[in-house]
């Protein structure tokens, strides 16, 4: 079906009457708390769709302007122009009351705040919009879902791609079509409340180091320490700790901030101490030495294995707290972007049965289509949607321009998306459908993206090798759900080593530090039923075996009441997906595991998993070694 419209005149689209303030900028780099903005631009319309005003301006960030050959502006271009501070008044005047829009609007939003900080000022900004993640909704029949794709799909011109003012006048033709198309299906907007970020520490934080070496095991009595040895540091110390945490560091040792079953040893001066890290310590057999032996055996430390890209054994996904079933095995699709399938290997939770073809291509009747399964019970909608993904299509949560068919189980006539469903023409099926699926072309359907890999629970891709640094070339999983859910849902990131354990507490990444120390690893928040972990697999150290991306409910309610979660994966945030699952199996569970990327060698593959377990964030943040409570 076509929706598209570039229409200016919103005045008839009253559900979405705000006023807008549109911004793009042109930034030195691409972390925030570390780089500058060189040049901004502000376009507010007003809740009709009518421009009401337009600012730009180049700035000098009193630094190297980064990467010219993207953005064409030198030095000598900016010399002269006006540091931040001194529009920062006019910026924040165009912002107030209104809703920040942008493409990609967290990088846009984080790099604003990061500037007011600098000079001292409140950013006014209450909401937020982003047109990416409302076209992710809308799913609209192009390649990728990049500004330039989006303002040819929807016929708004564009002069000047990287120029911050033509990018916020497309932006401003690609809302207003977006708008429109969202109304046709009556979707609500995923608008982002921002609370106040005025924090003045915003000097970037020196990254932490990971160990270059692998973890040799416990110390043993007397010694010696080994390079890649775990330690933890617990209680007052005659040296200062940060200078003991140094030391250890600068000899080679994995220096912790938590107690595990892999930790070699933990250092404190009071052997009766009740801190976590000690009860800990004394439930594991963790050996425990005081200062004075530390500081001794540090002056010889015995070499250890340095990190390589060796092949180890398929990781188990399960951390260590509550049992839970194993992912069902499944056949690996292989991406269009890895030219040769590989072999299956032992243990592998993921792989065709002996004597089995590889498909390379899902398969089936319903092979391109996406089916929204509507009412049901728990069990029966988790079965409708099974059988769909055996059938070769895709499973959808929620109404969008993508979806191909709809199945209507018992007491799905009475779902508040059946009327526009209706609308739209759009055909639907009982359960019986699926025993034998028949399907009618869809409109236009020759002219949609190819759709991309479909994985079961416990599925397994093979991932393109990254190359360079860039946007593009960080990869992405995006979890959404529901969007009519009430409660809240954290996705959250754990960057693992060679033990399933996090080198140090930060490498968590969580609403409240979505981003990890060497910046490898961030969330992206917006949409309040939409969160993306992004990895830049090009720089994770070697100690990083595997990224886990996880999901996990605040609060009393479990997965059985929220229903099924649907993730995305692909090669940057506006890239087209290529591998999508739908993890609904979990009933009474807070927790899931969503999916893992993980080192094989010198490559990286990606597993749905779809695995859930009855504790809270806490627990599942403490078996991956995250010191949640010392």
């Amino acid at each position: 079906m076509s929706l598209a419209s570039a229409a200016s005149d919103l005045s008839d689209l009253r559900d979405y009457a705000f006023e807008w303030a549109l911004v793009d900028v042109e930034t030195s780099g691409l972390v925030p708390r570390r780089d500058r903005v060189l040049s901004v631009a502000v376009v507010t319309l007003g809740p009709d769709g009518e421009q009401t005003g337009e600012f730009s301006t180049l700035l000098n960030p009193g630094c190297d302007p980064g990467p010219v050959h993207v953005h064409g502006l030198t030095a000598e271009r900016l010399r002269g122009a006006p540091a931040f501070e001194q529009v920062a008044g006019r910026i924040g005047a165009l912002l107030e009351g209104r809703v920040l829009v942008a493409h990609n609007a967290q990088f846009d939003y984080d790099f604003l705040a990061h500037e007011f900080a600098r000079a001292r000022l409140r950013l006014p900004v209450a909401r937020r919009l982003c047109t990416l993640a409302l076209n992710r909704r809308v799913d609209p029949p192009t390649d990728d879902l990049k500004l330039g794709t989006l303002a040819a799909h929807y016929g708004v011109p564009q002069v000047k791609a990287h120029d911050a003012l033509d990018d916020t006048r497309v932006l401003a033709g690609v809302l207003r079509a977006s708008l429109r198309e969202a109304a046709q299906l009556d979707l609500s907007l995923p608008l982002v409340a921002c609370p106040p970020r005025q924090d003045p520490q915003f000097a970037p934080k020196p990254p932490k180091t990971p160990c270059a070496f692998r973890n040799p095991g416990r110390l043993g009595a007397g010694g010696p320490l080994v390079q890649g040895m775990k330690v933890a540091v617990t209680g007052e110390t005659r040296t200062a700790r940060a200078d003991l945490v140094l030391r250890g560091v600068a000899a080679g040792l994995n220096m912790m901030g938590s107690v595990s079953r892999h930790t070699s040893a933990l250092v404190t001066n009071d052997s009766a101490t009740d801190s976590a890290k000690a009860r800990r310590a004394r439930a594991e057999g963790v050996p425990v030495i005081d200062e004075s032996a530390f500081l001794r055996l540090l002056d010889d430390v015995r070499p250890g294995t340095a990190h390589a890209g060796t092949a180890a054994p398929d990781p188990v996904p399960a951390p260590e707290p509550g049992p839970a079933p194993a992912p069902a095995t499944a056949p690996s699709p292989t991406l269009p972007a890895v030219p040769t399938p590989r072999a299956p290997e032992p243990g592998e939770a993921a792989g065709p049965k002996p004597g089995k073809k590889r498909a390379t291509k899902p398969r089936g009747p319903l092979s391109g289509r996406r089916v929204l399964v509507l009412g049901g019970t728990h069990p029966e909608a988790v079965a409708a949607r099974t059988r769909v993904v055996e059938l070769g299509g895709a499973a959808a949560i929620n109404l969008s321009a993508g979806v191909t068919d709809v199945v209507v189980l018992d007491g799905g006539h009475a779902d508040r998306r059946l009327p526009r469903i209706t609308a739209l023409l759009l055909p639907t099926h009982d359960a019986g459908w699926l025993v034998a699926p028949v399907v009618t072309e869809v409109p236009g359907a020759d002219a949609r993206r190819a759709a991309a890999h479909v994985l079961p629970r416990g599925g397994v891709v093979d991932l393109p090798l990254p190359k360079g640094r860039g946007p593009e070339h960080r990869w992405t999983v995006t979890a959404s759900w529901a969007q009519q859910t009430e409660c809240e849902i954290d996705v959250v990131a754990f960057v693992l080593d060679e033990d399933e354990q996090v080198s140090f507490d930060e490498d968590f990444v969580f609403y409240g530090a979505p981003e990890n120390p060497g910046g490898t690893v961030r969330l992206l928040g917006d949409g309040p039923t939409e969160q993306t972990v992004s990895v830049d697999l090009a720089t994770l150290p070697p100690s990083a075996r595997k990224v886990v991306v996880a999901a996990a409910i605040d609060g009393s309610p479990a997965f059985g009441d929220v229903g099924a979660l649907h993730i995305v994966s692909g090669p940057g945030t506006s890239a087209a997906a290529l591998v999508q699952a739908t993890l609904d199996a979990a009933t009474t569970e807070r927790t899931m595991l969503l999916a893992e990327i993980y080192r094989r060698g010198q490559s990286w593959r990606l597993r749905a998993v779809g695995q859930g377990y009855d504790h809270g964030l806490g627990a599942l943040a403490g078996g991956y070694g995250v010191d949640v409570a010392d």
